[in-house]
């Protein structure tokens, strides 16, 4: 059988931002269910309905998108993921919806090719894989595991070991952001001080040698208090390779 259509919880309450962003969805073949108050929302999370993502604005009268945040972290299972999209773009703001439990945090007016990506990079890591650790493709990279040989458009890329690690890990899970922990922890697997520039290095190293930019709809962004993550541009945004 066909795997079942996704079904999106979205909490908005301005009707036409609403509509926008289900008509949105509906053209990328997501089924969505739009509520427009915290509290409907929380009554058809209580009566299990099966949501695949929630889609919240933060700032509501009665129960906000944060309040609604806690209380999925606190009953429902940390599998199910949660995207803020809000007017609320302060670091100060991000950073305690991460904290809270978020999954990833978009700011108004978003584009819709942004949100798409965004949510389904949510969906693939939410996603069992058969093979987790398997040889995978995005855009013009294509990564063999086996051999740790990474190939832009079919040229190799020389990178170190540490540089190869660090590249796949940004390019299996473009839009996740990693914190300077996460990365000391999955690629060194021990804590690398704030002061050392090891991991500065190798992120310079990877931008250069992957040519991570407009060329190839790739950007390895940097938040200092939050992290990094590789961002995928629209395709109208592209340019071509020297």
């Amino acid at each position: 059988m066909p795997d079942p259509t996704p079904l999106i919880a979205l909490l908005e309450d301005d009707p036409a931002q609403s509509a926008w962003m289900r008509q949105t969805l509906a053209d990328a073949g997501y089924s969505c269910e739009a509520f427009v108050e915290g509290g409907a929302l929380l009554a058809a999370l209580r009566a299990r309905a099966p949501f695949a993502l929630l889609l919240l604005d933060w700032e509501l009268p009665g129960i906000n998108g944060m309040e609604v945040l806690r209380w999925v972290r606190a009953n429902r299972s940390e599998t199910l993921p949660v995207i803020f999209v809000t007017n609320r773009t302060l670091e100060s703001d991000l950073i305690e919806g991460l904290n809270a439990g978020a999954d990833d945090y978009i700011g108004k007016p978003c584009r819709p090719g942004e949100l798409l990506a965004r949510i389904g990079a949510q969906m693939r890591r939410h996603r069992p894989s058969a093979n987790p650790d398997g040889d995978f493709r995005l855009g013009d990279f294509t990564v063999d595991m086996a051999t740790r040989q990474i190939r832009l458009r079919d040229e190799p890329i020389a990178l170190t070991p540490k540089e190869f690690d660090l590249a796949a890990l940004f390019l299996r899970h473009p839009w996740r952001l990693f914190s300077r922990d996460d990365l000391s922890a999955l690629i060194w697997n021990r804590e690398v001080p704030s002061a050392s520039r090891t991991l500065d290095t190798h992120l310079s190293n990877i931008r250069k040698k992957l040519r991570l930019g407009p060329a190839t709809g790739t950007l390895l962004c940097a938040s200092y208090a939050l992290g990094y993550r590789l961002e995928l541009l629209p395709s109208s945004d592209q340019a071509s390779l020297p």
